[in-house]
């Protein structure tokens, strides 16, 4: 029988972490994907590669060293990392990494809308496979065996081998 208290009514403590992690995880993509386009946009003003050769290599290393959106897409790449570190630090790699896939879809997002990217269905449905993965793999934390707080005992029964 639920207390007054309210109690039974407020979201259990997984659900908060996992909404504190998503959130942040989020951040985090939203950084990933601005910088992965702020690449890709400094690098097309850098123009392609003509031929492999030192004087061309340092032609472009020199370029992308002084251009505005490679600059700025790696500053917010770095953030990315800043935030990733954390996520790292708190979780699972095996349920962090899978759900930094959902940056695809942000970015494909970005894409279409800064860059005026040309998305086919096919690609789309690829992102929406992505999506279905990073679902299940948040799902398995949810079935994950809570850890066994070790300051309490077990008792066993009367009677029974320990």
């Amino acid at each position: 029988m639920p207390s007054g208290d309210g109690a039974g009514t407020q979201p259990g403590p997984i659900i908060l972490i996992m909404t504190k992690l998503v959130l942040i995880l989020l951040v985090g993509l939203v950084l990933e994907a601005i910088g992965v386009v702020l690449l890709s946009q400094g690098l097309h003003e850098i123009g392609e590669v003509k031929r492999i050769s030192v004087g061309e290599i340092s032609r472009i290393i020199g370029r992308g060293a002084t251009n505005g959106h490679v600059l700025l897409g790696v500053a917010f790449e770095a953030a990315f990392f800043g935030v990733l570190l954390y996520l790292l630090s708190q979780r699972d790699v095996s349920l962090i990494w899978p759900l930094t896939s959902l940056g695809f879809v942000i970015t494909a997002v970005a894409a279409k809308f800064i860059r005026h990217e040309d998305i086919t269905a096919l690609r789309w449905g690829g992102v929406a496979l992505i999506v279905a993965g990073a679902m299940l793999v948040a799902w398995s934390e949810k079935e994950k065996p809570k850890p066994v707080d070790s300051t309490t005992a077990t008792v066993a029964a009367p009677g029974s081998p320990q």
